[in-house]
């Protein structure tokens, strides 16, 4: 990969969290050289970085003498005493992020042991075994708590039901990989998920970004998801009747988010102002059952655009008018509303955009590329008009043209994520203003997103039948 060396100011563009003594050159990523597989592939060392095994153990930085269980993926190794400025401690297990990094690892063809194992794969399912277990055994959560320690004990959190359902599509995918007795361990894991997720997922739940409790659409997508997979599984667990039921009733209920201009995240919630578009209904095409064709995600994913890419939006970043001119981006966030600042817990105005939200989007339009390409016709209609026109398309558009400019908007996304990371290290945001990465340092999400939307960058249409796992899976 070549890198440029870069003078960068003192006055602002430097963060004071990096520290106070950090250099005022250093290299900067030379985004329009770098290949995005191969930066990828280095991506995923980083990410690997940060799950434990039997030997690579960490310690708790709030508990001296607690140590880490094999195969928790903690969220960041970032944690106050070790990045000023950022008062935020990432360094614990959430179930979806764990779930998300073991699709990452479980497709990123690394080399197994002898019998195609992958230790790292069977050390991810025995701390999920762990964590269940500790669920199980309290008084006070659900199977659907979302964050664990390092140790996998119960962390106080919220309750999340998508995690129960996007860690059986993670056991679904790599079960493959895993030794015997590990296979067994799997499959009463995602039995009990399964169980579990029948009896609760008409219910309301914690949304993906831990903020209000209500129908969320990210939650129901993975939901659907998980039960039109665990329908057709191959590793041997019966299908309840009430499997087919429940698919039918979250389509029903996922259609119900559409307000005649986009689709609402969360239903029956007391949400602030301002929470629409918001970024997880494109991250349900990643991670969920939801179709990149569907017209009414265009039509949502056209406003998201606007919304962060417009100068004339009250939402819109600065920093990606400045990278436009170059040919990068634009970076997303998370909704318009966003009051997270990353750096710090109290309610900050303004949002930034993040590494995740970005990759998120960028593969949502090579899964649309893809399917472009299978089919050969642009699904075009009232509702995604808009977002075609984005890109300059229209009716007279070829599918080939279609694909390609969907192709190169979504290379421009991820170049500009590479353009702004720190030596090609990622946090979990970027400023929305300067671009310096910010919040955390080195979050697995950020990593897996990037490995993820890459793999949809690369399928050859006629992939998109894969068995078991058509697709790949806050802190």
């Amino acid at each position: 990969m070549t890198v440029a060396l870069w003078s960068q100011s003192m006055t602002g563009a430097n963060p004071t969290h990096i520290g106070a003594n950090a250099p005022t050159v250093k290299p900067r990523p030379a985004f329009a050289q770098t290949d995005l597989v191969a930066l990828s592939r280095y991506f995923s060392l980083l990410m690997m970085r940060n799950i434990t095994s039997d030997g690579y153990v960490i310690e708790d930085p709030t508990s001296p003498g607690v140590f880490s269980a094999p195969g928790c993926v903690i969220a960041a190794p970032s944690y106050p005493a070790n990045t000023p400025g950022v008062d935020q401690d990432y360094v614990f297990n959430w179930v979806r992020d764990g779930a998300i990094t073991a699709i990452e690892i479980a497709l990123a063809g690394l080399l197994p042991v002898p019998g195609g194992v992958s230790p790292s794969l069977v050390d991810y399912v025995n701390f999920a075994a762990l964590c269940q277990a500790n669920a199980k055994n309290s008084a006070t959560v659900t199977l659907g708590h979302a964050c664990f320690t390092i140790a996998g004990e119960v962390r106080p959190w919220s309750e999340q039901n998508d995690g129960p359902a996007i860690q059986s599509i993670a056991i679904m995918t790599l079960f493959d990989q895993l030794d015997g007795a590990t296979q067994t361990i799997a499959k009463q894991l995602v039995e009990a998920n399964l169980a579990y997720l029948l009896e609760v997922y008409q219910n309301k739940t914690t949304n993906l970004w831990e903020e209000y409790e209500g129908y969320s659409f990210f939650a129901r997508a993975v939901q659907l998801r998980f039960f039109r997979e665990i329908s057709t599984n191959t590793i041997g667990i019966a299908v309840p009747v009430g499997v087919a039921d429940a698919i039918s009733w979250l389509e029903s209920q996922l259609a119900t988010h559409w307000n005649g201009q986009l689709y609402v995240s969360i239903l029956d919630a007391a949400e602030q102002a301002g929470y629409d578009a918001n970024i997880d209904i494109v991250s349900s095409v990643c991670y969920g059952g939801i179709e990149p064709t569907d017209t009414k995600l265009l039509a949502t994913a056209a406003i998201l655009r606007r919304q962060w890419a417009d100068p004339s939006s009250s939402n819109y970043y600065p920093v990606n008018g400045a990278d436009a001119a170059k040919g990068l981006g634009p970076l997303f966030g998370r909704y318009p509303g966003d009051h997270y600042d990353g750096d710090v817990g109290a309610p900050v105005v303004g949002g930034h955009p993040w590494a995740l939200c970005t990759a998120n989007f960028a593969e949502f339009q090579y899964r649309l590329a893809n399917a472009i390409d299978a089919s050969g016709a642009i699904p075009l209609d009232q509702f995604s008009e808009p977002f075609f026109a984005e890109l300059g398309l229209g009716a007279s558009s070829s599918a080939a043209e279609a694909s390609a400019a969907l192709r190169a908007s979504s290379d421009a996304m991820l170049r500009a994520i590479v353009y702004h990371s720190d030596h090609y290290e990622l946090s979990e945001q970027f400023d929305g203003t300067v671009g310096y990465e910010k919040s955390v340092r080195n979050l697995t999400w950020s990593y897996a997103s990037f490995l993820s939307a890459v793999r949809a960058r690369a399928v050859a249409p006629a992939a998109k039948s894969k068995p078991r796992n058509p697709r790949g899976a806050k802190s």
